[in-house]
Parts: C-alpha cells; sequence; structure tokens
C-alpha cells in the first residue's frame, strides 16, 4: 500500500514509518526540515516537504496515497488553540481528498478525559466535540466522515508512549524531579496512566491501517492503569531522588503546565482492540523503562 504519513519523523511517526516499511508499504513521509527529509530517504522513504499548515502539500500528499496516517500535531502547549486550529484545517483537508474512496484514514488521538471514576474503553466516545475543543474536535470529525465513503480509524495513544529518547511527558517529569532534587506525585498519587512501548504503538498503527474496519477507536495501552505514585517512585529509585507528594494546589508551579495532566487519571484498557487486530504488546513496562534508564537524558542539564 502506498501511505502518506504526517509527523513521519516525530517520536511515533518514525517508528511507525519503521513498521510500515518493513511490512512491505511504500511510505511517503511528510518533512518539515533537511534533517527529518535525510532520516526518512534514509530509511528508503519517499519524502514530501512540508508542514501542517501546508495544506496544499498535505491535499497532494493524500491524493497520492492509497492510504493516510495523520500524527502530526503542533503540540503548542501554551497556545493550545494554535495546535487545535491547525489540526482541524489539516484533518478537513485530508479529509476532503477522502471522502467517497474508501481509503483507510488513521488518526492520532488520546485516552484523556475518556470516563470519570473507570478505565476508558473503546466504546466511549471522545468527549471533544468541534472545532473548539481539544484537538480541533478532530477524531470525532474523522469517525463523521465514516458514512463518507472514508475507512476513518482512531488511534488513541496512551499519555505516556514510552522508550529511550522519549522526550514526551514522563521526560518532563523527570527533569521537574531533577530540577527540584525530589521526585514528586500529585495528591495522594492514587491516579493512574495507561501506558505503551513506542513499539508497540507503532505495530498498533500498521495494523489499523491494514485491518481495522471503518469508525475503530483503537486503544494503544499496553498498560492499563500506572499510578503516578508508581511512577515517581520509580524515577527516584532511577536517579536517587526522594519522592515526595505535592498538594494539587502547587502541582503546576511544582512540574510545570504538565502538572495539570499528571493530577488526572487517564487510565484505559485495550481489550476490544487487541482482540480486533491480535494486537499483544511485547515491550517493557513504563517503570521497566524508567528503572532501566530510558529517561536519562531528561533534565540532564538541570
Amino acid at each position: 500500500m502506498k501511505v502518506f504519513v504526517t509527523g513521519a519523523s516525530g517520536w511515533i511517526g518514525s517508528a511507525s514509518v519503521d513498521e510500515l516499511l518493513a511490512a512491505g508499504h511504500e511510505v511517503t513521509g511528510l518533512a518539515r526540515s533537511d534533517a527529518s527529509a535525510a532520516a526518512l530517504e534514509q530509511k528508503g522513504a519517499q519524502v514530501l516537504r512540508g508542514d501542517l499548515d501546508d495544506l496544499d502539500g498535505l491535499r497532494r500528499g493524500a491524493e497520492a496515497a492509497e492510504g493516510v496516517v495523520h500524527l502530526a500535531n503542533k503540540h503548542d502547549w501554551v497556545h493550545p488553540g494554535v495546535s487545535d486550529r491547525a489540526e482541524r484545517a489539516a484533518v478537513e483537508t485530508l479529509l476532503g481528498v477522502l471522502d467517497g474512496s474508501d481509503r483507510p484514514f488513521v488518526l492520532a488521538s488520546g485516552l484523556a478525559m475518556l470516563a470519570q471514576g473507570r478505565p476508558g474503553t473503546e466504546e466511549d466516545a471522545s468527549p471533544a466535540v468541534g472545532p473548539e475543543s481539544p484537538r480541533g474536535g478532530t477524531e470525532n470529525l474523522a469517525l463523521d466522515h465514516v458514512e463518507h465513503g472514508v475507512r476513518s480509524i482512531a488511534a488513541r495513544f496512551a499519555p505516556t508512549v514510552h522508550g529511550t529518547g522519549d522526550h514526551g511527558f514522563i521526560a518532563l517529569i523527570v527533569a521537574a524531579a531533577r530540577r527540584r532534587g525530589v521526585s514528586g506525585y500529585v495528591g495522594d498519587g492514587s491516579n493512574a496512566w495507561a501506558a505503551v512501548h513506542r513499539s508497540d504503538a507503532a505495530r498498533l498503527v500498521r495494523l489499523g491501517l491494514e485491518q481495522a474496519p471503518a469508525g475503530a477507536r483503537l486503544h494503544a495501552a499496553a498498560e492499563t492503569a500506572v499510578r503516578t505514585r508508581d511512577i515517581a517512585e520509580a524515577i527516584g529509585q532511577a536517579f536517587d531522588l526522594p519522592v515526595v507528594a505535592v498538594d494539587p494546589d502547587d502541582a503546576e508551579d511544582h512540574f510545570g503546565f504538565i502538572g495539570r495532566f499528571f493530577a488526572l487519571d487517564m487510565s484505559a484498557t485495550s481489550d476490544r482492540t487487541r482482540e480486533m487486530l491480535g494486537w499483544n504488546p511485547t515491550g517493557p513496562t513504563l517503570l521497566e523503562d524508567i528503572v532501566a534508564g530510558a529517561y536519562a537524558h531528561a533534565g540532564a542539564g538541570a
């Protein structure tokens, strides 16, 4: 299959490109920089130069493809509206090309806020509806286009897609711990996060593209619920730091913006995804990665 991948040089995207190429797919990756383009070419992928704001480029990439994997996002945590508007415009553009084609469209989404008081499941609809909502409401937008002849598939990634070299949420929490000299958790630390290793997330992307039916919600969650206190204790063990509780009112001051998320419960199951795709995660757990030194780079200059 000829596959167009946005975010092809990102954390999940680069692993997904490797997975797709290894399975025999022809990949064209969107690349903003010379370095990203060179890395993709070295792997054997084709390159389309551009970024998420280049709607004409996105249109060309989708027109030439038999399937699209959309993993790019601006991730502007200071100005989330900027990210949300760009995401909405990009997805509208891609869907405009794919409508009526029955081609697969795998869209990156998240597991946050799916359910209250229990782990989220694939049956839970995303609460983000409309262009002003998180991620521009693009999961619901894409799934609505199933009625327009698009094989839309929502790939909901755990809040931590972990592994050596990760610069995501866990890296920010590690950096805060090294900066503060203590490894903190919020409140009593009983809230929990789903987690998945990068290699398992990439395999889910490929399987979803190849096999998932239109309208599927896939959960990239190898672990349902890793308590945030256990995360803090693993960081403390890895960096020889004391572990402390942080008052919820002080979370953002202590951790930075990531404190808002570290205080949330973002747990989720993946039973239906595993059954649908035969997806069986094999990577190390989040705590194993932390203790083994996968985050030694995070906050190293603190």
